[in-house]
């Protein structure tokens, strides 16, 4: 079978296990897990096969004509070089995990049928973005995350935090595609094609007329799907869906597409140095403000929401800096320490049994009860922290090292204002990643939260998850820096001195800081009595968790929560943390500048259809209605009435024809 084959099948496997998993989900419920785990684990196989065959050599090209469009041509076409082969295993990797443990996560849940479908039509998406050489079919692909995104972060409809939640994910992302699709249809128009190797050329020829508007356009939509500063609001409130949907969109799909895109497209945003600054500022602003929310955070879902957005706010960092190696590397190692923080946190999640989903302040007593989460979630933690050996070191420091490169002048692929910005705010938020990562341990594994009813084992499904990912969690980075140069750019990934020494001496200093911090609050707060927390009753996480978001005390992502006072963060950020709690209030700012000028401008609009509109389509109505009344009135049935009106009519007439006769 040709490498071209295999690659057709990637996206297709998963497509049709989501088909059928919606057509026989409720007469054959038995075949529902199956559907949902054997086409994802053999797309994830296929993938493995694609990236042995494509070995990091020259990429593999197909193309076939999709449709006569008269004017630029639209093809269904593919485009596998190494970095696209690496990024399918991930995508694939992740998604075989995450079905694998929703099988135990979910396992009571009623409506898991359509969850399952929807989590492989969103893999299937995800992986056509990836293997896609023509931009209106990757569009397809971006567009269908976005449906299916809209659904999973709903799928507890019931509540009204989901709801709100998938409404704004869809809305916020909605807001950047439009420009988005404008810059794509701008770039094929310049380029005369959509196909990703022929704009490429174009681009390299000179031949794009307006690069920076073109670039500029695309931003947009790329900081709307990757969550990056100001279209980053959604992702946090996206917590309200299930948590194996969390790992999902947060690892390899949906946030990373973004990425993904101006990694495929980076000549056309490096044609442009003014949008480098931009991406650069984008990355800055996101990775320090995103540092912040996330160390004010008491979910333990939210932390890592905020963990995310800073995360990817490197990978924009390094493609602003001109490196996509390091941004890709980063993505691959990020992928699977972010997959294990969020499987474990489902763990913890139906351990802790707290009402406010998994409230930090509210935990007690887990590290002997969820044993395998802890453990787990400590060596992905090190890895966020980019503490070595752990994979988050090398691949962070490749992006530190490559604005280090810019900054210093080494080399001249973006302008040395962006090198600065990433550089500076890379460290910067070394130390606060340390910070809110040592917080959420010492919060969730060391608290001071009454100790829940004990729910049981967790499936093995779910706890064999958390060990096959704690393994790229520890080694990928240590193995990858050496031998993914060749699979990409061909530029050394290896982790330069200078960076290395300033960025894991910050982020001890930071996870030292709040260890004092703890200490401190601790001791001062040893005299106030923590409220017991309430429990749920026994049952499967999945369900635990809809109960949990379910719950009004307080409601999901309530930051008016009672604090913990032994809570480190808000030592650390002092009269900040009120702020950052918040978000910042970006949100505030968008309903001051957008909500509430379109909700004004929709009730005049109300107004002007009911009383203006509606009026005079009453007043047109009113007149035949008296028309018709009075004519109605007439028409007695009575005969002599009828005889009397035609003898008087005729009186009239006779004396009308005599008057008008004198009158002559």
């Amino acid at each position: 079978m040709t490498t071209t084959t295999l690659a057709v099948l990637v996206p297709l496997l998963p497509f049709l296990g989501a088909a059928a998993g919606l057509l026989l989900g409720r007469t054959a419920p038995g075949l529902v897990r199956p559907l949902a785990v054997l086409p994802t684990l053999a797309a994830l196989v296929l993938t493995a096969l694609v990236a042995v065959r494509q070995g990091g050599g020259r990429a593999v090209e197909a193309h076939t004509e999709l449709t006569p469009t008269g004017s630029v041509p639209i093809d269904l076409a593919l485009d596998i070089d190494g970095f696209a082969a690496l990024v399918a295993v991930l995508v694939a990797f992740v998604a075989a995990c995450v079905q694998i443990y929703s099988t135990g996560y979910l396992r009571d849940d009623p409506r898991y049928p359509s969850y399952a479908a929807l989590v492989s039509l969103f893999t299937s998406a995800m992986l056509l973005v990836v293997y896609s050489g023509d931009l209106i079919v990757l569009l397809v692909g971006w567009e269908v995350m976005g449906i299916c995104s809209y659904f999973l972060v709903g799928h507890y409809w019931e509540t009204p935090e989901a709801r709100a939640a998938s409404l704004k994910a869809f809305l916020v992302t909605k807001l950047g595609d439009v420009p988005f699709l404008i810059g794509l249809f701008a770039l094929g128009t310049d380029a005369g094609s959509f196909n990703i190797p022929r704009i490429l050329a174009t681009v390299a020829n000179g031949g794009i007329g307006h690069p920076t508007v073109v670039a500029l356009l695309l931003l947009a939509g790329v900081a709307g799907k990757s969550a990056q500063f100001p279209l980053h609001t959604w992702l946090p409130d996206a917590m309200a869906g299930p948590t194996p949907v969390s790992a999902l969109i947060h690892a390899a799909t949906m946030v990373a597409a973004g990425v993904y895109f101006v990694a495929r497209l980076l000549p056309l945003f490096e044609a442009s140095r003014a949008a480098m600054v931009v991406l650069a500022v984008m990355a800055a602003v996101t990775m320090t403000g995103s540092g912040l929310a996330a160390l004010a955070q008491d979910d333990i879902k939210r932390v890592l929401a905020y963990s995310t957005i800073g995360q990817l706010g490197y990978m924009t960092g390094a493609l602003a800096v001109g490196d996509r190696g390091a941004a890709v590397f980063h993505l691959l190692s990020h992928g699977a320490f972010k997959a294990l923080l969020f499987l474990a946190a489902g763990v913890i999640i139906h351990a802790a049994g707290t009402n406010s989903l998994a409230a930090m302040s509210r935990m007690g007593h887990l590290r002997e009860r969820v044993p395998d989460a802890y453990w787990t979630m400590t060596v992905a933690l090190l890895a966020l922290a980019a503490i070595p050996p752990f994979s988050g070191f090398f691949s962070k420091e490749s992006v530190l090292g490559a604005a280090e490169h810019v900054a210093s002048g080494h080399t001249a692929q973006a302008p040395g204002a962006a090198g600065w910005l990433v550089l500076v705010a890379g460290l910067v938020t070394a130390v606060l990643t340390a910070a809110y990562a040592t917080r959420l341990w010492l919060l969730a594994f060391r608290g001071r939260g009454a100790e829940a009813p004990d729910h049981g084992r967790q499936p093995l499904t779910m706890t064999v998850v958390l060990w096959v990912l704690a393994v790229p969690s520890l080694a990928f980075g240590g193995f990858a820096y050496r031998s993914l140069p060749g699979w990409l750019d061909g530029r050394d990934l290896t982790p330069t001195l200078l960076t290395s020494i300033l960025g894991t001496g910050l982020a001890v200093v930071g996870g030292l800081l709040t260890y004092g911090a703890w200490q401190r609050t601790t001791a001062l707060a040893a005299r106030v009595p923590l409220g017991a927390v309430a429990a749920h009753p026994e049952g499967d996480a999945g369900l635990v968790e809809a109960e949990a978001i379910a719950s009004h005390e307080p409601a999901y992502g309530d930051i008016a929560e009672a604090p913990d006072p032994a809570d480190p963060g808000r030592l650390l950020l002092g009269p900040l943390h009120q702020h950052a709690a918040a978000g910042f209030h970006v949100d505030a700012v968008y309903s001051a500048l957008f909500v509430r000028p379109v909700q004004a401008g929709a009730s005049l609009v109300r107004f002007l259809d009911r009383e203006v509109v509606d009026t005079y389509v009453r007043g047109a109505a009113a007149l035949p209605r008296l028309l018709g009344v009075a004519v109605r009135r007439a028409q007695t049935g009575n005969v002599q009435t009828y005889v009397s009106a035609l003898l008087a009519g005729t009186v009239v007439l006779a004396v009308a024809v005599l008057l008008v006769a004198t009158g002559a």
